[in-house]
């Protein structure tokens, strides 16, 4: 059985990864730049384009930093839960406003979630009050972030 994702990778040519490197190094270059590096028309780059944002391959958006923005904590929470309701407090702790990325995996923590918070008062406020009253949640480990040594975005 072929998957989704396998099938999208087999159609993606050439001009498609090159549109995809290029948006991936500069979100705002220019379709007449990329048309011109890879010696094909500007029109033919804008199709292609929109193709790969309408397939769910591609989606440009703007990165910030978090530190600038005022926010001082950042951690990742290993969080154990009710199986039988994983996906439904899953859904629930993805609400949460200070939850920036959110995956259910095997092992040890049944959800990770990476989470942006002003100070450590904040941190723990959304600890106490506001995950660990969930229905469903065990418990939570937290992994304080001193310093992110690499980043990526692909």
């Amino acid at each position: 059985m072929v998957m989704t994702s396998e099938i999208i990778n087999r159609s993606l040519d050439h001009v498609d990864r090159a549109i995809i490197e290029a948006m991936h190094k500069d979100g705002r270059a220019a379709f007449a730049q990329i048309a011109k590096q890879l010696k094909v028309s500007a029109g033919m780059i804008r199709l292609r384009y929109n193709r790969l944002v309408e397939m769910g391959v591609l989606k440009v958006v703007a990165i910030t930093n978090p530190l600038r923005l005022g926010f001082e904590s950042m951690a990742m929470i290993g969080i154990r839960v009710d199986g039988r309701r994983l996906l439904e407090v899953a859904e629930k702790i993805a609400a949460l406003e200070e939850v920036v990325y959110l995956v259910v995996t095997s092992g040890r923590y049944d959800i990770f979630a990476e989470v942006l918070c002003r100070d450590h008062e904040h941190l723990l406020e959304f600890l106490t009050n506001r995950l660990s009253v969930i229905e469903g949640v065990h418990e939570s480990e937290t992994f304080m972030y001193l310093k992110i040594v690499k980043e990526i975005y692909f």
